[in-house]
């Protein structure tokens, strides 16, 4: 039995697909229209030719667009590109940038997602009288009870659960993964069978916007403000030394400090008002309790109105795996405190929820981390 063959979604009318041009997307429009669906492929189309954040082979762009339109006319659907430059600029580069300028660790591929692909791309999708929107993440999107829940993958090494935290429940009875319960192999296996133009592609790498992975000369060439000098400090306060601007530096980064002791140092504080950052041990990287804003929950019960405290799994990075904690709401205030401690926590990433560690297992929500409960940065 062939894998196209054990892929189901229930028939409707009209499926819109964000097809990037990778070889997931890909499969995920030709799993709909092999099911005789009038399936509707969209390509954003993220950069110009001379956008300085445009990077060779960056998504949504150039080859990738090309891409897209031959895997659209090899399984006979319509496909079309929408300019989504500006969107993107504002949304997600923009913000990108601030953040680091502000001493914090950015997400953009969460902000693409919550901001580009299920907001302006969710409401499309309805423009064009779609009963859903397709895309090829490997993440599940499921019914129990009657209800939509977002799950984890079924392979835990392509799991992208993490960058979904921010969908929202009225938004999981229109949104659908098919290939949440595949592997990438098995998803390779099914582009080859279809002779896919794109079966072999790699897989893109690092931030899509950032040239080799060198960030700060993208910040360099948007910030409209230059990149200012500042204290190093230890953690007693006493200055060690001089940085190259904040936006060079994230919690937990041992390299590139700028300083020099015979001993491990390691970034342990970022203050953007003063423009200090502040080194030690790795032992002061340690944290028991993080605090969080902008919490989505996406669990099956609704939150209490009042204190509490909930036991659950969560991840504080895109590349770790879900831990043991509680979820606690108290005077105003929500946190995660650990089982045991976690190191190097940066405010500005994202801390999401899990029922268990497990491959599958339900999305309870996330949040953003911040530096401390009052919701400040320093």
């Amino acid at each position: 039995m062939s894998q196209l063959s054990q892929i189901n979604i229930s028939k409707t009318k009209r499926v819109v697909v964000a097809m990037s041009g990778g070889v997931d997307s890909s499969v995920a429009a030709a799993i709909c229209a092999k099911q005789g669906y009038d399936v509707v492929g969209i390509t954003l189309q993220l950069y110009s030719t001379q956008d300085p954040a445009r990077k060779k082979g960056a998504c949504c762009a150039g080859q990738d667009i090309y891409d897209a339109k031959k895997v659209a006319d090899k399984v006979g659907i319509k496909h079309y590109v929408l300019d989504y430059e500006e969107q993107f600029r504002s949304a997600v580069i923009d913000d990108f940038t601030d953040s680091y300028q502000n001493g914090l660790t950015p997400i953009p591929c969460v902000r693409c997602n919550e901001k580009i692909k299920f907001r302006d791309l969710y409401q499309t999708a309805k423009d064009l009288g779609a009963s859903s929107l397709i895309t090829g993440h490997y993440v599940s999107n499921k019914s129990i009870n009657g209800k939509r829940g977002l799950f984890r993958a079924r392979d835990i090494i392509k799991d992208q659960s993490y960058f979904m935290f921010t969908l929202k429940k009225d938004q999981l009875d229109f949104i659908k993964f098919p290939l949440g319960d595949l592997t990438k192999d098995q998803t390779r296996a099914i582009a080859s069978e279809l002779q896919l133009i794109n079966a072999e592609k790699p897989d893109s790498q690092d931030i899509c916007f950032v040239q080799d992975g060198k960030y700060i000369n993208l910040i360099n060439k948007l910030s409209p403000n230059p990149i200012a000098k500042g204290n190093i400090l230890n953690i007693n306060g006493e200055v060690l030394g001089q940085h190259d601007g904040i936006a060079n530096y994230t919690i937990g980064q041992r390299r590139g400090l700028g300083y020099a002791s015979g001993e491990p140092n390691y970034v342990v504080d970022i203050n953007h008002i003063k423009n200090e950052i502040t080194i030690g041990a790795k032992e002061h990287l340690q944290t028991k309790e993080i605090y969080l804003k902008d919490v989505n929950w996406l669990g099956p019960n609704h939150l209490p109105d009042d204190e509490f405290e909930i036991p659950m799994f969560v991840k504080v990075r895109s590349t770790s795996n879900p831990v043991p904690a509680s979820f606690k709401r108290h005077e105003g205030s929500t946190s995660i405190k650990f089982n045991n401690p976690e190191f190097g926590i940066s405010p500005g990433q994202a801390c999401v929820f899990y029922e268990s560690d497990k491959s599958l297992s339900r999305v309870l929500g996330g949040g953003w981390i911040i530096k401390d409960k009052n919701n400040t940065l320093n």
